[in-house]
Formats: structure tokens, C-alpha cells, sequence
């Protein structure tokens, strides 16, 4: 009887044995290809915020040339002309702390291996670069439209770098934080709408990226640049994946 017995419980245990192996080797590979299909199981949205803004800062280079043949009537005729534009510049309401001087430049031709006496009619060439700063860019706006003035007093720009004027908005850091908000909104929306499509339901936020910031001018058109726009557009995408459960 006792070898009986210890027989059959020795085959029992080997059975419970077995029955649990078959139980684990089904359950553990279950288990993590469920647990990999909830991990699966999200979506990936994007979300658009776009804000219009006005530019706060205007920077005015106004870069005017002399030449001639006499070095010093030549300087002298830069310091007159700088007269002038000063003078402009304060009439149309810009005050003389917004105004700053750069160097005198002074290219001397004659100086130049590579020069053509035929073509030389003035020895010097002679430049300045006033510069304007302010944060009244209507102010400014209103005094670029008015430059004929001192055109007409013989000045010569040299604007060969496209518009002497650039408008920046500084606002940016202060307005981020609500257009970023928006974005999630968004993206939020748009992850319910696919949810909606799939019989499921949007969870916890999975990963989040904000995007880049970009500023762009309001007009879109191929000739109208950011830097010239005094009205812009603050646009800012960002991508969101949401758990579907």
C-alpha cells in the first residue's frame, strides 16, 4: 500500500506539474502580446496654433554714400549730409537717443590693384550708416515713406540689401505659453475625431513634442518678407500621441 500510494501521489505531482507548465507556457506569451498591443494602441496627432501680431521694434540702417576727388571736401560733405538726415529723422518724431552713428568708411580707389583709370571718375568713395531703433514702428513706417525728402536734398542711399527696415516682434516668450495650450486643444480634437472613427476613447497623453515656433507676415505673397512685415503671424505645430483605450 505505501508504494501504491507514493506511486500515484508521485504521478499526481508530476501531472500538477505538468499543468502548470502548460498554464505559464500559455499565459506569459498571452500576456505580452497583450501587453504589447495596449502598448500599440495609441495615435499620433498634430496640433496647429496661429496667432497675429504686430511688430514692437523697428530698425532703421540708413547707409548714404559721397564721392569725390578731394578727400577732405569729401568728408565734410558726410558730415553735412548727416546734418540732414538727422535733422529728418527728428522731425518725424524720432527722438536723437533712437538714433545711433557708425564709422565713417573711406575707399580710396587709387588704392586698388585692380582698378580702371578709364572708368574712375571719383578718387573716394565715402559712407555712413545711421541707425534707427525704436518701438514705434507706425512712426517709422510713416518717416521710410517720407525719404524722398532728403532725396531730394542730394542724398544717396545705398539700399542694395533689399528694405532698410526691419520689423521684429519681441513678444514671443509671452505669448507661447497660450498658443502652446491651443495647439493641445487641437490635437486634443483630433485625437476624439479618430477615437470617435475607431469605437474607442482618448486617454493620457503618451509623448508630447511643441514644435517649432515660426514667424511668418501676415500677407502671404512671393515679394513680402517677414523682416519687412510690420504685421506678422506667429505659427507653432505641435505633436501629441494619445493612448486609446
Amino acid at each position: 500500500m505505501d508504494n501504491n500510494s507514493s506511486c500515484c501521489n508521485s504521478k499526481f505531482s508530476g501531472a500538477v506539474i505538468i499543468a502548470v507548465g502548460l498554464f505559464l507556457a500559455g499565459f506569459f506569451p498571452g500576456y505580452y502580446y497583450y501587453q504589447a498591443k495596449m502598448n500599440s494602441n495609441f495615435v499620433t496627432v498634430k496640433g496647429l496654433a496661429e496667432m497675429d501680431v504686430k511688430a514692437d521694434l523697428a530698425i532703421w540702417n540708413l547707409k548714404f554714400v559721397v564721392t569725390g576727388n578731394d578727400l577732405k571736401i569729401t568728408q565734410s560733405e558726410i558730415a553735412r549730409q548727416r546734418g540732414i538726415i538727422t535733422s529728418f529723422l527728428q522731425k518725424q518724431g524720432i527722438q536723437a537717443a533712437e538714433i545711433s552713428e557708425g564709422r565713417v568708411e573711406t575707399n580710396d580707389l587709387m588704392a586698388n590693384p585692380y582698378r580702371s583709370n578709364n572708368d574712375m571718375t571719383s578718387r573716394f568713395i565715402v559712407s555712413q550708416t545711421l541707425t534707427v531703433r525704436s518701438p514705434n514702428v507706425d512712426l517709422i513706417e510713416q518717416a521710410l515713406r517720407k525719404n524722398g525728402d532728403m532725396v531730394s536734398e542730394g542724398i544717396i542711399f545705398d539700399n542694395q540689401y533689399g528694405s532698410p527696415v526691419t520689423y521684429i516682434f519681441t513678444g514671443l516668450n509671452q505669448i507661447k505659453p497660450r498658443m502652446l495650450e491651443e495647439a493641445t486643444k487641437n490635437a486634443a480634437a483630433a485625437a476624439a475625431e479618430f477615437a470617435k472613427s475607431s469605437n474607442s476613447r482618448v486617454g493620457k497623453i503618451r509623448t508630447a513634442s511643441q514644435g517649432v515656433f515660426s514667424i511668418m507676415p501676415r500677407e502671404q505673397a512671393p515679394d513680402v518678407s517677414e523682416n519687412g512685415s510690420i504685421n506678422k503671424t506667429v505659427r507653432v505645430v505641435s505633436t501629441v500621441q494619445y493612448w486609446l483605450e
